[in-house]
């Protein structure tokens, strides 16, 4: 079954999971409407960042994997990550850090890089098959990437609570399957590329 995919960051450019009526802000001709939204995804394929919030030790060493607890519009239970759009203008960097906000709260205190590189590419399609990603609502494409936290993580938005897996428990069947839109791949293609995956 087709999990639609929610959108978690509601900001003023575009809907909240897929509903609202988000009208473009004055002044800033980057910012788009539902309606100039739709009719891109319609059209083009949307950037994404997407970010596996991640808890360290003192050497550096990977100890936990973060996934957000959501209640679809359907009333359904998911798991997901961090996730949301690139706007127009904006660095892949600040995307990271305004979403990593957005999700996990302005205490987190993600530890980014100067200039982060992905460890995956993900390809969402709406049509499910074409790959092992889908979002009902459109092609995106979204770079994926690696997050360490330091800080406390409270959930926002529509986010029930941020939940930290061992590597092993994150690289379970069980959380695979829980996690929506394939983001189970997406989580252990990041094991892997730590080093983690057994």
């Amino acid at each position: 079954m087709a999990v639609r995919t929610p959108d978690p960051d509601p900001d003023p450019e575009e809907e909240f999971g897929g509903f609202g009526d988000a009208a473009p802000l004055p002044g800033n001709p980057a910012w788009l409407s539902d309606v100039e939204l739709e009719e891109a995804r319609r059209r083009l394929p949307m950037l994404y960042v997407e970010a596996i919030p991640v808890r360290t030790d003192g050497s550096g060493q990977v100890t936990a994997l973060g996934a957000l607890l959501r209640s679809t519009p359907l009333g359904e239970i998911t798991r997901t990550i961090v996730s949301g759009r690139v706007r127009y203008g904006e660095t892949i960097r600040d995307a990271l850090f305004r979403h990593v906000e957005n999700d996990l709260g302005p205490m987190a205190f993600p530890l980014l890089p100067a200039s982060p590189a992905p460890f995956a590419v993900a390809e969402y399609f709406p049509i499910p098959g074409v790959s092992a990603f889908h979002d009902d609502r459109q092609h995106a494409v979204s770079l994926a990437f690696v997050v360490p936290v330091t800080g406390t993580c409270e959930p926002r938005q529509d986010a029930l609570e941020v939940t930290w897996f061992s590597p092993e428990e994150a690289a379970s069947d069980a959380l695979s399957a829980d996690m929506e839109g394939g983001r189970g791949t997406l989580l252990r293609q990041a094991l892997a590329h730590l080093g983690l995956l057994r």
